[in-house]
């Protein structure tokens, strides 16, 4: 049992030196044993949410918002998206557009969320959140 602990850590540690970012992202290791008694070390890579700030000074301003913002922040974080397709699967109402930028409904299409996802390192960018009056005002494909 220490062996299989001290072989995890050793390609987590591998991994950790080869992309910095990975130890912050890193939320799940787990092992597949195979028949032969080898065993397989998978890593499950989450994105990380840049800035929880921007969602914390709207909702000061729009209390209404503020739990679904914490929630979709939470479960942003705990994701493992690769792809739009990724996106889709979890939020069917978003809307994939040019330049890695998605936008998010929030409260039911009151506000919008746009991001702007890096999925190659997992990272994810808020570019703006706002009224649906505001976003209309915005370009999404730009911001």
């Amino acid at each position: 049992m220490s062996l299989n602990k001290e072989i995890r850590f050793n390609v987590v540690s591998r991994i950790s030196n080869r992309y910095p970012l990975m130890p912050i992202q890193i939320k799940m290791c787990f092992q597949l044993f195979t028949k032969t008694g080898n065993f397989i070390t998978f890593v499950k890579k989450t994105v990380r949410v840049i800035a929880k700030s921007t969602l914390r000074e709207f909702w000061k301003e729009h209390n209404d918002c503020e739990e679904q913002l914490k929630s979709w922040f939470n479960e942003a974080e705990k994701s493992c998206w690769t792809s739009p397709a990724d996106i889709k699967l979890d939020y069917p109402s978003a809307s994939i557009l040019p330049d890695h930028r998605v936008v998010f409904n929030i409260k039911g299409n009151s506000y919008r969320l746009i991001v702007k996802i890096n999925y190659k390192i997992g990272l994810v960018w808020i570019r703006f959140i706002g009224t649906h009056d505001d976003y209309d005002k915005t370009n999404a494909k730009t911001i």
